[in-house]
């Protein structure tokens, strides 16, 4: 019998590489599923809540002082699934709504048209990757559950977000 250690060493080396490249993967894998965003929809307050609300700063650029409710109308437990939109122009992020968020959606969106939906999110565990992202005018009633919004956010920090607010989504529907 033949032996030859040569292509034997070979295969073996091929076989460590192709085990250590998915052991890689998986583990970068396994990083990205458990990875989650938060993501709260505030509505201006219009003075009718006795409470007052909350006064945020929003945009940092140029930033705009909203008063806000202290409860959130929606959050990422109502969130089905997120895309990151791209276009020659910039970017934005879609959230589409189950059931219970589209109708909450429509609801608000009817009640306060002309007033401020102020969106606020974190795409790590860390606090420093949270902070107010818009405050989009409601112009209209929104029926199909669908909202984009521009985000006061880098395009990594928005890919973030997106693909945390997905793995969210995934574990609710999971049940965990």
């Amino acid at each position: 019998m033949n032996f030859y250690a040569r292509s034997f060493n070979l295969y073996l080396l091929l076989a460590a590489v192709s085990l250590t490249a998915a052991c890689g993967c998986q583990s970068d894998k396994d990083k990205a599923a458990k990875h989650v965003s938060a993501l709260h929809f505030y509505v201006e307050n219009s003075g009718q809540l006795p409470d007052g609300g909350e006064t945020v700063s929003v945009i940092r650029a140029n930033p705009v002082l909203v008063t806000i409710n202290t409860e959130p109308a929606l959050t990422e437990a109502n969130i089905i699934n997120a895309k990151l939109l791209d276009s020659p122009v910039g970017y934005a992020v879609e959230v589409k709504f189950d059931e219970t968020g589209t109708y909450l959606l429509e609801q608000y969106t009817s009640a306060y048209a002309g007033k401020h939906f102020v969106i606020h999110g974190q795409w790590s565990d860390k606090v420093a990757d949270s902070r107010w992202l818009a405050a989009p005018i409601i112009v209209h009633r929104i029926a199909n559950g669908v909202f984009a919004f521009t985000p006061d956010a880098s395009h990594e920090e928005a890919r973030q977000l997106v693909i945390g607010l997905n793995n969210m989504a995934e574990k609710i529907a999971k049940g965990k």
